[in-house]
């Protein structure tokens, strides 16, 4: 990759100009790391995959250091869309068909245990609510039709009775648009404050003895029976290395870098909306939509509509208010006045078949990245899997980690060349459909 994306759209060590860097929590930057420090385990990426894992290890009583390029939170787990959904990024359709009924219902079972863990984590978090409610909104008939047999099917063969069909009117009047043809509220996911939730994971970690290092970029790994992991001013060995880079792996790690795929989504927050909140969304739940390129939107404790739209495959961001504000309006056209007062991009990472990439590239190597838009209870779980695979390496007991790493996977075609040209030719098609509405 020729760009190092850690740079290209962002100040170092600065979190963006967003509503959630505004209204986060206190948290005093940690030191960069400097000579040689020794560890058990070495996480790189304090995201809520790499977070959560040093958690968890360090609450077995492992020695964790964790290694951050800029802040906390800085990547995808601080600008996300908070929304803490039911399910894997497939449906258990897929899963079914793809790993079988028994692992379709492990893996069923393992995003349940994943929104479990992070309203248990943030239950005691400063300036973290659990606000339940996610509705899905159907732009077509037959994707209504769908969401209601897949809501039938969750609850005959899942025992998930969390899911309420909804016609048109019945969505119109939750979501305060005409634009949908129907769809379903989804009462057992939540959302949250993305950015004050990944720096309560990084207060808990500290809490339990991890040393966290900020703006110490890792440049180089050297795999060995004891990795090491290079900063520009400090060199960490450990006995086992973990990689929580997802969209930012670049060049770091070349097997990792060929199963995912780094994107750029963007959101804005709007000033606050007073009054007219309850007729934008009755209830303070979260949206998602069924558009390829999806829109995703919610109230903020504030009132404030973020919302969530456009993607690029560039480096580069574009002007984010203005990308966004066009989906934005076709939804609420109603809004077309309303001032835009954040607008901020990030870096995410997918993966050619939406699961997340599990993987294990060296030996005492463990990674789990691209979660394709569906990362904060997934990820968050990741990091405690890995925990267990680690400290279950001795008897081969890996359990939910190998589950996912086991999951038939295709590379990107094309290779490191031509693997991004082919990627945007694939996007711009999809993207094109949406517009076009079929």
């Amino acid at each position: 990759m020729a760009v190092n994306l850690l740079h290209a759209n962002d100040r170092s060590g600065e979190y963006p100009d967003s509503w959630y860097a505004a209204t986060r929590v206190a948290l005093d930057a940690f030191p960069r790391a400097s000579g040689d420090i020794r560890a058990d385990v070495c996480v790189v990426g304090a995201g809520y995959t790499g977070l959560s894992a040093a958690l968890h290890l360090a609450q077995m009583g492992l020695s964790v250091v964790v290694l951050e390029a800029h802040r906390v939170g800085f990547g995808a787990s601080g600008r996300n869309g908070g929304q803490v959904g039911s399910g894997q990024r497939q449906d258990q359709d897929w899963l079914e068909k793809t790993a079988g009924r028994e692992a379709a219902r492990r893996l069923w079972d393992m995003a349940q245990d994943a929104k479990a863990l992070v309203k248990t984590l943030s239950a005691g978090m400063e300036g973290v609510a659990w606000r339940p409610g996610i509705a899905h909104a159907c732009w077509h008939d037959s994707e209504v039709e769908h969401a209601k047999h897949y809501a039938e099917k969750l609850a005959r063969d899942y025992d998930y009775h969390e899911i309420e069909p909804l016609d048109r009117e019945g969505l119109s009047a939750l979501v305060g648009s005409d634009a949908f043809k129907g769809g379903d509220i989804d009462r057992g996911g939540a959302h949250i404050h993305a950015l004050n939730f990944v720096i309560g994971l990084a207060k808990l970690a500290t809490a339990a003895g991890v040393r966290i290092f900020e703006q110490s970029e890792v440049t180089r790994l050297v795999y060995s029976d004891k990795p090491v992991a290079a900063t520009a001013k400090a060199r960490i060995t450990c006995d086992h290395l973990v990689l929580a880079v997802n969209g930012y792996v670049g060049s770091l790690e070349k097997t990792i870098a060929a199963r995912v795929m780094p994107i750029n989504n963007f959101v804005v927050a709007t000033e606050p909306l007073g009054a007219r909140a309850k007729e934008v969304l009755a209830e303070p739940i979260a949206v998602h939509d069924t558009k390829f390129v999806v829109n995703y939107w919610r109230l903020s404790e504030d009132d404030r509509l973020i919302f969530g739209g456009a993607e690029s495959y560039g480096y580069r961001f574009p002007d984010v208010a203005k990308v966004v504000r066009k989906p934005l309006l076709e939804i609420y056209p109603q809004l077309a006045n309303t001032r835009i007062d954040y607008a901020w991009g990030g870096t995410l990472a997918i993966t050619v078949n939406r699961m997340p990439c599990f993987a294990r590239p060296a030996k005492n190597v463990l990674s789990a990245s691209g979660y394709s838009g569906h990362g904060v209870a997934l990820a968050t779980l990741a990091g405690k899997l890995i925990s267990e695979a680690i400290a279950g390496r001795a008897s081969g007991q890996s359990g939910g980690f190998d589950l996912i790493a086991d999951l038939p996977y295709r590379r990107f075609p094309g290779g490191q060349a031509l693997r991004w040209p082919l990627l945007v030719t694939a996007m711009t098609w999809f993207s094109l459909r949406d517009r076009l509405g079929w």
